[in-house]
């Protein structure tokens, strides 16, 4: 099993790293993809995949840096001669956003003056992906996977869920927090994991300081929170990711963040303090994300 993580970053434009993105492949050659942030189709062609081979999507959430690459990544894969349908799951909402993207929204035009092309018409199912909402529990399983979500916490549940995902499959387990406070639904999505992928957004002073601005949520989990969870799962090997910015030197970025970030903390010794916070807690393996990171099972 080969694990790719396409987007390590969060809601800004970071110019290091790409949104939310984590692409998993089996021995088999079946590519399985968890959120689709900005740039993550472009990092699969980095990545040497073919976005057409990606059959199933699993949207964690629906904050745009988890989602608003989907559009690109459909419309990519029908150019690269998608083959059917894509599937997708996700949480309440997602038919409706899927469904204001294409054919009925956003790139009715694009498509309309493609699909006058042969080749394009030939393959118009490739802009129409097939959408699965979903709740707690197990949401999909074939010959070679199974795939369980659980309700995290994050957005207010009133809006939409959020969810945690636990992937099993050739012998191995990797479970993938998508955002998130502490909860403990993550502690048992990743129970025994082989790997951890899990937010790590804002470290706790950072956390606290979003907490007083009240520009945005603060439902995140600290290095500190995330060494807990990852001891009381008791995983293998634990992958922190979705950095809040906290390591940028981007000035543009830390202008942008100036209202909801304490920005003179800002900078890569920050990834120091991650680490030193989680090994509070968690003595196994830690490799902290970044983008195009490789992980073999």
């Amino acid at each position: 099993m080969k694990i790719t993580m396409l987007g390590t970053g969060a809601a800004l434009p970071d110019p290091d790293r790409a949104q939310s993105s984590i692409l998993i492949t089996l021995d088999n050659g079946k590519n399985y993809l968890f959120d689709c942030g900005e740039g993550s189709t472009r990092q699969m062609v980095r990545a040497n995949i073919n976005p057409a081979d990606v059959g199933w999507v699993f949207l964690s959430h629906l904050h745009y840096d988890h989602i608003c690459g989907l559009p690109f990544f459909v419309l990519s894969s029908w150019v690269f001669n998608r083959d059917g349908q894509l599937k997708v799951y996700g949480p309440r909402g997602t038919r409706d956003f899927v469904d204001h993207s294409f054919e009925n929204g956003a790139f009715k035009v694009d498509i309309q003056a493609r699909a006058a092309y042969g080749v394009r018409q030939k393959n118009i199912e490739a802009v129409r992906p097939l959408v699965t909402e979903v709740s707690p529990g197990l949401i999909y399983q074939d010959e070679h996977v199974r795939i369980y979500v659980d309700l995290v916490d994050h957005i207010p549940a009133e809006i939409t869920d959020c969810f945690g995902i636990r992937l099993e499959a050739e012998g191995k387990v990797v479970a993938f927090s998508g955002d998130t406070a502490p909860c403990e639904s993550m502690v048992r999505l990743a129970q025994d994991a082989d790997l951890l992928i899990h937010e790590c957004t804002f470290p706790e002073s950072f956390l606290a300081h979003r907490a007083k601005s009240g520009v945005g949520t603060y439902s995140h989990t600290s290095p500190l929170e995330l060494g807990k969870i990852a001891a009381r799962a008791k995983v293998k090997q634990l992958v922190p990711t979705h950095f809040g910015h906290f390591d940028s030197t981007s000035p543009v970025i830390k202008r942008a963040a100036a209202n909801h970030l304490p920005i003179d903390l800002m900078g890569p010794d920050m990834l120091d303090e991650v680490v030193r916070d989680l090994r509070k807690s968690y003595k196994g393996p830690i490799s902290l994300a970044h983008d195009l990171m490789r992980i073999d099972l």
